[in-house]
């Protein structure tokens, strides 16, 4: 979907850190533009956010676990992602369905047709024009983060994480028009600078 971005990558890569400059850059250049998040970013997204995440949870099923984000990004897209697109506004959202992909699909073992399958209805033709993948090693975003932040799917062993970077850069080697990757290597501004150029080229700003 024209003008639809959404950011993905290991926890602890920077996704937060860069859609809010992002976001400061759109609004230093006037530039027409929503910025949210998955899970969450409406009232009721947020509270299915909240179901997800909270580290007391532990035995939520994996199909039980996939089935709430896709109804999360049901309720998000028609309440605020679709309506955003339709005034003409670029919209930025910090994960989206290819978090399903990564993290149910492959990490959890659910498998990629099953994933495919549920967000297909989910989202439908609301795919991303563009993802912007940071790419960096889980073990490296742990490092710079400082470890797991008390979230239920960060306190999970680096095994799991180390599966949904693998599976990131197998998505993003079969979608090459559709994922820019990111080298997250560096620092912050070097990264904030190739995320700016490489939305630049290909004309979102």
């Amino acid at each position: 979907m024209k003008n639809f971005i959404t950011i993905e990558g290991c926890e602890g890569v920077g996704k937060t850190y860069h859609t809010k400059r992002l976001k400061e850059f759109c609004e230093q250049n006037k530039i027409n533009a929503l910025f949210t998040r998955e899970p969450g970013g409406s009232r009721i997204a947020e509270k299915i956010r909240n179901i997800i995440l909270d580290p007391t949870n532990t035995d939520i099923t994996n199909m039980c676990e996939a089935f709430l984000y896709a109804s999360c990004r049901v309720q998000h897209l028609e309440e605020i992602i679709i309506p955003a697109l339709k005034i003409g506004k670029i919209v930025f959202c910090d994960r989206f369905v290819d978090s399903s992909f990564a993290y149910q699909g492959v990490a959890r073992g659910i498998g990629m047709q099953k994933i495919r399958a549920l967000n297909d209805i989910a989202v439908g033709e609301y795919m991303p024009q563009f993802t912007l993948f940071l790419d960096l090693s889980a073990k490296n975003a742990f490092m710079r983060k400082g470890g797991a932040q008390n979230d239920r799917l960060e306190n999970l062993d680096i095994s799991f994480h180390d599966k949904v970077y693998a599976a990131y850069k197998e998505l993003a080697a079969a979608e090459p028009n559709r994922y820019i990757v990111i080298d997250a290597s560096g620092k912050k501004d070097e990264t904030f600078k190739l995320i700016i150029d490489s939305l630049k080229e290909r004309g979102v700003f």
